[in-house]
């Protein structure tokens, strides 16, 4: 690929390291979630040949990240060579580093009693500092530099997100499905409504062969005495709920909204409901109904 390639291939690249037990994992995970192509612990020599076959993918692959740490031989060396070439290429690769204090490492060590990489036959600090002097050069090389010292992991999820993400990566993805209880409940649900306490259309006869789509079985369900009280009720809690799962790192929901029968008043209300959070920023949301057109 010619340089001229790389700059129009689209492709972002990051490069994530830092000390053992600083939080490399949550920070791959977060990237994961944010929508990143995510290789843990790749051969530094073969970071650009990664770099290109994702550069080739034809839009399947627009955001990788690697992350390197000391289990790589010549790790700094080769290391700082790859972000060289890299940026020569155009890709101009985002470093990444997470560091902590040496008592904050200590004691995450401790709490999941495993020795650190770099130890071999001394103690635990030992390690720690061996570590530190290593990776140095690149800690002076770093777009950006955490500490974790202080962080919780959702507040370091929450500085990554700034970081690396975008609207579309960060919104909460929820998913709204209708369904009928004498089918059972849907086991991947969150969160579960019953509103089988509105009249049940399936007793009018001209509404029966109808579902919740239609507009008149719609219009007969959101009448009903209680109805828009409770999408009222029911959205506002759901606001507070999504921020708190905001918050906590949680970016897939879903709501399972439940009748009878799954035809009627499941489908109408999830609609609606549906319709609300659409309105919501932050969220992305789709409809499913798992039960229609069963009976």
């Amino acid at each position: 690929m010619t340089e001229e390639d790389a700059r129009t291939s689209g492709i972002e690249v990051a490069v994530v390291s830092g000390l053992s037990g600083a939080g490399r994992s949550t920070a791959a995970k977060c990237l994961e979630d944010l929508g990143w192509f995510v290789v843990d612990n790749l051969p530094p020599e073969l970071i650009s040949t990664m770099v290109e076959l994702g550069a080739q993918a034809r839009g399947a692959i627009t955001k990788v990240a690697v992350v390197m740490d000391v289990r790589s031989r010549a790790f700094t060396d080769d290391l700082a060579s790859v972000i060289k070439d890299l940026d020569a290429r155009g890709y101009k690769p985002r470093v990444l580093f997470l560091e902590a204090t040496d008592a904050v490492l200590i004691r995450r060590f401790e709490q999941v009693r495993r020795g650190h990489p770099m130890q071999a036959d001394g103690r635990l600090i030992d390690g720690i500092t061996a570590e530190r002097a290593l990776l140095a050069p690149l800690r002076e090389e770093a777009d950006l530099l955490l500490d974790t010292s202080a962080l919780s992991v959702h507040d370091l999820r929450s500085k990554i997100e700034d970081a690396f993400g975008t609207e579309a990566s960060s919104q909460t993805r929820v998913t709204v499905l209708s369904f009928g209880y004498k089918y059972g409940l849907p086991m991947d649900s969150d969160l579960v409504m019953d509103v089988r306490f509105l009249p049940n259309p399936f007793w009018i006869p001209e509404l029966r062969d109808h579902s919740g789509l239609d507009g008149d079985v719609r219009n007969y369900v959101l009448t009903q005495e209680g109805a828009e009280e409770f999408l009222d009720r029911y959205h506002e809690l759901l606001g507070l709920i999504g921020a708190g799962y905001k918050r906590e790192g949680k970016r897939y929901l879903t709501l399972a909204v439940g009748c009878t029968g799954g035809k009627h008043r499941s489908v109408a209300i999830s609609e609606e409901l549906a319709a609300r959070l659409s309105k919501e920023d932050g969220m992305a949301v789709k409809v499913v109904h798992r039960d229609l057109g069963r009976e």
